[in-house]
């Protein structure tokens, strides 16, 4: 049995229908949705960049085709910016997706839940290593410091079994997240003994919440192919995780940084203004504006 222990390939479940975000995602996938002047999926896909992988996994559904081309080459449009001399702006476009990065797309036919997602994007993991970004989750890393998947990937290296971004969250807000229970073995790293999906305050085995970020091993798709249907009949993630638990073990990873739940509107509006304040063209004129606002 080979062992690798670099991550190259990022899958990006995307075929969620966005409702909480109608009527804009009515015709539009949500992962479209821009913050300032990028849409989620671009974020995440950057993030995913930034940390070294090149083959990017798209799971898309029906009507998610602008997110395919997005990262498609538009000839017309480069044309036209090379014609007119927008050198800055043509650069702008190109960089969407480098040379050096291959996008693959495969469609989820149904909406049998996250589990399902990652599952079929298994043929072209092909028993490899690999990271999940969920892009709902817009996550920061310190400034001038590795992102959240860049740290997780570094750590990956060191560990080389499924690691789980986690970060502690408000007590009352435990009910929102998947909470983790485990041994503390290293100053971010915990080994996981138990999950929780969403936990009263009062029952919850900590505070640690996990993120829209994982890195997971090949043997966590038998995992899923072998649990039963969960509520809804949904194939659950959580559920393939936790039974690595009892055979490869699973590590959640203490992040540094922040996470957007870009998923709700509170926290879309929150990362546009905290992006749009460090936006170097808009930030200076924006910061102005809301400091006149009279609330």
């Amino acid at each position: 049995m080979r062992t690798v222990t670099k991550i190259n390939k990022a899958v990006f479940p995307v075929a969620g229908m966005g409702t909480r975000f109608l009527p804009a995602t009515k015709a539009s996938p949500k992962e479209m949705l821009p913050v300032v002047d990028k849409p989620l999926i671009q974020y995440a896909v950057e993030e995913a960049y930034g940390a070294g992988i090149r083959h990017m996994i798209f799971v898309t559904g029906r009507n998610k085709r602008a997110i395919e081309d997005h990262f498609d080459t538009n000839f017309e449009l480069e044309h036209e910016l090379e014609t007119q001399g927008k050198k800055e702006l043509l650069d702008l476009a190109r960089s969407v997706a480098p040379d050096d990065m291959f996008c693959s797309f495969v469609r989820q036919p149904r909406a049998l839940g996250l589990g399902h997602a990652v599952l079929c994007a298994a043929p072209l993991v092909n028993g490899d290593p690999f990271a999940v970004l969920l892009a709902d989750d817009l996550m920061c890393g310190p400034d001038g410091k590795a992102s959240v998947l860049g740290q997780m990937v570094q750590q990956f290296e060191k560990t080389p079994t499924s690691i789980l971004a986690v970060q502690e969250v408000p007590r009352e807000h435990v009910k929102r997240y998947g909470i983790i229970a485990g041994e503390r073995v290293g100053e971010r790293l915990t080994k996981v003994t138990a999950m929780v999906e969403k936990p009263n305050p009062e029952s919850a085995p900590s505070r640690m919440g996990v993120a829209g970020r994982y890195i997971l091993t090949p043997a966590v798709f038998d995992m899923i192919r072998g649990n039963p249907r969960g509520a809804g009949g949904e194939i659950q993630l959580t559920d393939g995780i936790a039974r690595l638990m009892d055979t490869e073990g699973v590590h959640a990873y203490e992040y540094e940084g922040r996470r957007y739940d870009c998923g709700s509107k509170e926290g879309f509006l929150e990362a546009t203004v905290d992006f749009a304040l460090k936006h170097q063209q808009v930030g200076p004129a924006f910061r102005e504006y809301l400091k006149a606002l009279k609330i």
